[in-house]
């Protein structure tokens, strides 16, 4: 539980400090949302677990909060900059009542298999908040603003969320696993993932920029896409080989998307993705549910059906753009400024 309360307040707060004119803001209102978010979240997915017409509180469901919390830190950080905090406030209500009803669906409904959340957690989130970022476009702002990039101590500061999250990631993914073999298998995995995925993604960043330099950029958060993109199959019985060749490929589409992808998003598709979690979390999100898609086609794991995984992938995805274009629309016609 500690690991998983570490990656959310310190882990997602710093990584968002890269801004130059937004650190204070990154890590002081990522506070304020997970406070707000891990309260309401245990309310919301209580709702579906009564016990004589009672919530009940233990640890898991208190680290079920803690993930519902970090699928509106991930939104926050497609919108970063651009909203208010009384906007953001709203978000993280009406996003977690829609997170519960898509985790229902997967988990109960289909009986998908996602013990680290690649798809109902960071692809949900991810186009949760592009869909958000979509409605808020500001033409103005199509060739970037002077703000939007970082300085010396900002990249550093963004590095301690990056360590932090790299690090306890494999408790992340394993939190909820069954405990014994399970449970193992899921740290394993992911340790191999995210191994790999570091190499990936500083070759790669290496490749792309101007004289082999690395960009800052990539080493913060692709870094990480291996953690996202084994989750799905994380418990499952992949090998150590499976993991890496998931999070090499992560580390990869991570990389390039933040090099190409992301400015394509702004000037093509109006889609202002600040902290480029579309690369960080919604690419390495749908990449783990196809892992999970094609594992469980080759009986990796027990009792799992793939249509139902592909289902639940597709649901996922579906939900959180037509919540996020909702939840923006709302958030206007309650006549909220935006700053």
């Amino acid at each position: 539980f500690q690991d998983v309360h570490v990656m959310i307040f310190i882990g997602f707060g710093f990584l968002m400090t890269f801004l130059k004119r937004y650190g204070f803001s990154s890590v002081g209102i990522n506070m304020l949302l997970a406070a707000l978010g891990l309260q309401w979240g245990i309310l919301v997915q209580g709702f579906w677990h009564l016990h004589n017409g009672k919530i009940e509180i233990d640890i898991l469901k208190m680290i079920n909060a803690d993930f519902s919390t970090a699928t509106v830190l991930i939104s926050f950080g497609a919108v970063l900059g651009k909203t208010s905090p009384v906007q953001l406030l709203i978000m993280t209500i009406l996003e977690i009542t829609v997170f519960a009803m898509n985790e229902h669906l997967v988990v109960e409904v289909l009986e998908a298999k996602d013990v680290g959340a690649s798809m109902i957690i960071h692809a949900f989130g991810a186009y949760f908040g592009l869909a958000v970022a979509r409605i808020l476009y500001r033409p103005g702002l199509k060739n970037g603003h002077d703000n939007e990039g970082s300085v010396y101590h900002s990249d550093l500061f963004a590095m301690i969320g990056t360590i932090f999250l790299w690090m306890f990631w494999p408790s992340f993914n394993s939190a909820i696993a069954d405990e014994g073999e399970d449970q193992y298998r899921a740290v394993v995995n992911t340790y191999f993932s995210l191994a790999a995925c570091v190499v990936a993604a500083y070759a790669i960043s290496s490749f792309v920029e101007h004289k082999g330099k690395l960009d800052m950029v990539h080493i913060q958060n692709a870094t990480l896409a291996g953690g996202v993109a084994v989750g799905t199959c994380a418990d499952m019985n992949i090998g150590p080989f499976g993991a890496m060749l998931i999070g090499l490929v992560a580390g990869i589409i991570s990389t390039v998307g933040f090099k190409f992808l992301t400015p394509i998003l702004a000037s093509k598709l109006c889609i202002q993705d600040t902290c480029g979690v579309h690369n960080l979390h919604g690419m390495p999100g749908i990449l783990g549910g196809i892992a999970g898609i094609v594992a469980v086609a080759m009986g990796a794991k027990t009792g799992g059906s793939y249509v139902m995984q592909a289902a639940a992938l597709t649901s996922s995805v579906s939900i959180a753009i037509v919540g996020g274009t909702i939840t923006v629309q709302s958030i206007e016609l309650m006549f909220v400024p935006t700053p």
